[in-house]
């Protein structure tokens, strides 16, 4: 129960910090040595779930404004849901197996906190009101890519906006609300394991992670919203390097 609630806690936190919260949710039950329900995809979707109600807590007036008065916005969120929706499908086993690996995370929190450096130096002055499809596009494949393990949904989507013109704030906005569908469909899929078998899984510590995941996420976002408005995202690539270096060692240790 305590490792399900810090893992609850380690995903409402990094789920919106360009960290990569995927890595975090492997990488903690690799170094401790945690084993059992919480080191289990379906496990870290339930923690997803937590998040999804973080997400609909902080953005369900946004939501109510898309769905009655945005329905441009609206549109170009679906188009930008699409690459990552296809390529869960289409790459679930790999994305399960092979690219859960320590020295997959290391590489891809160096190559794409490089990424996010370089979108800081892009030119920012648009808001979501001017987002065009072409920048749905490329922010939809940004998130496709972030089907890899280590290199952060929000990092890659954030910094996919940034190249793309929008202001810092505004480019986390839209991806937070891009979130919530992406975060929706992983959790309704897995969660299907949950009711179809539900004696497999030990839903008490399912909950605990959830509801530490929810209460968590709202306080990150509600930060990150702030913070976006007056600071870049190099202290988080700093943070990614640091990391990086961290997960080699234990490699080396564990070798």
């Amino acid at each position: 129960m305590f490792e399900a609630i810090i893992l609850g806690i380690v995903q409402g936190i990094t789920e919106f910090l360009p960290v990569s919260s995927t890595a975090h949710l492997i990488l903690f039950p690799w170094f401790f040595g945690w084993k059992g329900a919480i080191d289990t995809l379906t496990f870290d979707v339930a923690l997803h779930a937590g998040t999804l109600m973080a997400l609909i807590g902080c953005f369900w007036k946004d939501w109510i404004e898309i769905f009655l008065h945005k329905r441009r916005l609206l549109f170009f969120l679906i188009i930008a849901t699409v690459p990552a929706g296809a390529a869960g499908l289409f790459f679930k086993h790999a994305i399960e197996g092979a690219l859960r690996s320590p020295v997959v995370i290391a590489a891809a929190l160096i190559v794409f906190g490089i990424v996010m450096l370089f979108s800081e130096r892009m030119k920012k002055d648009r808001a979501i009101k001017d987002v065009k499809i072409s920048d749905a596009i490329v922010i939809g494949l940004s998130q496709a890519v972030a089907l890899i393990p280590g290199v952060s949904r929000s990092g890659i989507t954030i910094s996919a906006g940034l190249f793309m013109g929008l202001k810092r704030e505004e480019s986390a906005r839209f991806s937070f609300l891009l979130s919530t569908p992406a975060v929706f469909g992983a959790a309704f899929l897995e969660g299907r394991n949950l009711v179809s078998s539900p004696d497999n899984y030990d839903l008490n510590l399912f909950l605990a992670g959830l509801i530490a995941s929810a209460i968590s996420g709202v306080i990150v976002i509600r930060f990150l919203l702030y913070f976006f408005r007056r600071h870049p995202l190099n202290i988080f690539v700093y943070y990614r390097f640091m990391l990086a270096i961290v997960i080699i060692g234990g490699i080396w240790l564990k070798g």
